[in-house]
């Protein structure tokens, strides 16, 4: 009897530690890879553990990256596609699979939360167009091929903004001095380096703006859907109201640095510099 219980809890053992192999193995399923950085950059891994990731850290399916106020990021994923994050910047890759010998399963599933991104089509969006998607608070975005900014500025954001012109004009008043407000596209003109104003207000009105550089996208709500094409900009106020197309760049702003369009280096030379961020989990 004893020996029975023994072999018994030894096979239970054996299946818990196969079970916790299959596990592991499935979690480290490389999605991309940071190949660009210039500040810090955070993910939340689904178990809920945040890693800050810094240049060749590996992203993963089901991973929320979160970039800060000075911060672009570059991901290449495993198709060869990119994504690059703007400063302040929340975007889940909700799900993500590629392999070259299984078009069938291809996924590429993202949510914008906030901020903004510029998308580059890799082989899965080249041959399943349809199984790319960006969700955003006020609008889907599905690919023909391309090459497009989004930005989504949520509502909080444009509070921010009028607290911020409140703060300046009662400031300014002090001085004895009368101001006229200060446009959201001025302030962010005044440090082009970022994409906000350095107090993370708000360059335009809330809702979803896009811009195509090539090819076209497709945005879809509940109001509507609407194409665009190379050299559009469009704008969705809220997941009710159809899209739009706006006749020139609303206030869209995306200055990643130089290096971001330098060609990736040749096999055999230096790699790229090292990032001052380190590699570490945290529970």
């Amino acid at each position: 009897m004893s020996q029975l219980k023994k072999c018994t809890a030894t096979k239970a053992l054996l299946l818990l530690v196969l079970w916790c192999s299959c596990t592991l193995a499935l979690a480290a399923q490389v999605a991309g890879t940071v190949v660009q950085l210039s500040g810090p950059l955070m993910a939340r891994k689904a178990s809920g553990a945040v890693k800050i990731l810094s240049l060749k850290s590996e992203v993963e399916s089901g991973d929320t990256l979160v970039t800060e106020k000075n911060t672009y990021a570059l991901v290449r994923f495993i198709d060869n596609s990119e994504i690059t994050l703007k400063p302040s910047t929340t975007m889940k890759i909700d799900s993500y699979a590629f392999d070259n010998a299984k078009p069938d399963q291809d996924s590429a599933n993202f949510s914008l939360v906030k901020g903004g991104l510029r998308s580059v089509t890799g082989l899965l969006g080249k041959r399943n167009k349809e199984k790319f998607e960006l969700k955003t608070p006020s609008a889907t975005i599905g690919i023909r091929g391309t090459t497009f900014i989004a930005d989504f500025v949520p509502e909080e954001e444009q509070r921010a903004m009028a607290s911020l012109q409140a703060w300046l004009n009662a400031s300014t008043a002090a001085l004895g001095e009368s101001v006229m407000p200060i446009a959201p596209l001025q302030l962010a003109q005044a440090s082009p380096s970022m994409t906000r104003p350095p107090v993370g207000a708000p360059v335009l009105p809330p809702g979803l703006y896009v811009q195509v550089i090539d090819g076209l996208i497709n945005v879809s709500n509940k109001g509507g859907a609407q194409q665009f094409s190379a050299g559009q900009f469009g704008y969705t106020a809220n997941p009710i109201m159809a899209p739009v197309i706006v006749p020139k760049n609303p206030g869209l702003i995306f200055l990643p640095p130089p290096a971001f369009s330098a060609p990736p280096p040749v096999s055999g030379t230096s790699s790229q510099p090292k990032s001052n961020a380190v590699d570490c989990e945290v529970r």
